[in-house]
């Protein structure tokens, strides 16, 4: 493979399990998918503006050695996937957890994590106001976080999921961020983060996923109710 199109092989690998395994009889996932998709193209339309921005005031930028060469605006088109491609895997993650495990392991927990990452954000938001990247990840989730709390939204489910998510998150936002290759696909502006890495990422990674696939999720459930 030509290492052009390794961000492009991410997104695919990321996806490919996923995607076939959706069609398995017994827990379709497919049959979600017109829930998802709207889901999935409203999320990524507030995710790509932001990274849009981003980009241009140098919060972050992309190394050209790993992308097609297909651009939207500033953005590769591998980028714009990603919103889409990452968001259905973990998704899918969250489903099959919810149809193998009747109960909801964090149920009690429920408003104990709903206001610590309230507390976390809202320490982030006041402290780091001067870091894109920290300020504007603790603002949004911050903002969902009231959001829910307030529609009374149980994101325990959400949280316990998600921690099924991160060690693939760890791998391909690894590889994305510098590990195991010879210069970072993604890099970023330690300027406007706060310098903290798990292995390559940046620590606002975790946060700034965690409201990517969250909000997919939120906006599904409540998509179901509707239609």
């Amino acid at each position: 493979m030509e290492e052009k199109f390794l961000y492009l092989a991410i997104d695919i690998f990321t996806l490919s399990f996923p995607f076939v395994a959706s069609f398995y009889p017994k827990h379709a996932f497919y049959k979600e998918w017109k829930y998802l998709f709207p889901s999935l193209f409203l999320m990524a339309s507030f995710f790509v503006v932001w990274d849009i921005i981003f980009t241009k005031i140098g919060v972050w930028g992309f190394n050209e050695r790993y992308l097609s060469g297909i651009f939207v605006y500033n953005l590769p088109i591998e980028e714009i996937l990603f919103f889409f491609f990452i968001p259905y895997s973990s998704i899918f993650i969250y489903f099959s957890l919810k149809y193998f495990l009747k109960n909801n392991p964090f149920y009690k927990l429920s408003m104990h994590l709903h206001y610590s990452l309230i507390f976390i954000c809202l320490v982030a938001f006041f402290l780091f106001f001067e870091r894109n990247y920290t300020f504007y990840t603790s603002l949004f989730l911050l903002i969902f976080l009231l959001i829910t709390w307030y529609k009374k939204i149980d994101l325990s489910a959400i949280i316990f999921a998600y921690i099924f998510v991160i060690p693939f998150f760890l791998l391909t936002n690894g590889i994305l961020t510098g590990s195991f290759i010879d210069e970072p696909v993604v890099w970023y502006n330690n300027s406007e983060n706060l310098g903290i890495r798990m292995w390559t990422i940046p620590v606002e990674d975790l946060f700034y996923g965690f409201l990517l696939i969250a909000g997919n999720i939120v906006l599904m459930e409540r998509l179901k109710k509707i239609y």
